[in-house]
């Protein structure tokens, strides 16, 4: 017999969260900036690559690509060049596919 209670969660969802709180510029631009830092990682992963080997190859201190990573920081536009031309990738300027709801 399971004796323990459940108790739903208090407060709103993320999602709900997010809407009320972030404006549509604000979402768009965090959700470009999880995509780049998701490229990032799933590149040095597939390369194999460790973040202390990354930081061999690039000079950027692992503390920082860890930071990075975990999304505790926004990397600046020159860490992650240097990441991604360490790793053979570059960024590409490409048109934005905005939704009708989601102007910027």
């Amino acid at each position: 017999m399971d004796n323990t209670k459940k108790i739903p969660p208090v407060g709103e969802s993320w999602s709900d969260y997010r809407k009320t709180h972030y404006t549509a510029q604000e979402i768009s631009e965090n959700d470009l900036m999880v995509q780049l830092v998701g490229e990032v990682i799933k590149t040095r992963k597939e390369k194999h690559i460790s973040q202390r080997e990354l930081e061999d190859m690039t000079g950027i201190k692992q503390s920082v690509i860890a930071r990075m990573e975990s999304g505790k920081t926004d990397p600046q536009l020159s860490t992650v060049l240097k990441l991604l031309v360490s790793m053979g990738k570059t960024l590409s300027i490409v048109p934005l596919e905005l939704s009708k709801k989601q102007k910027i």
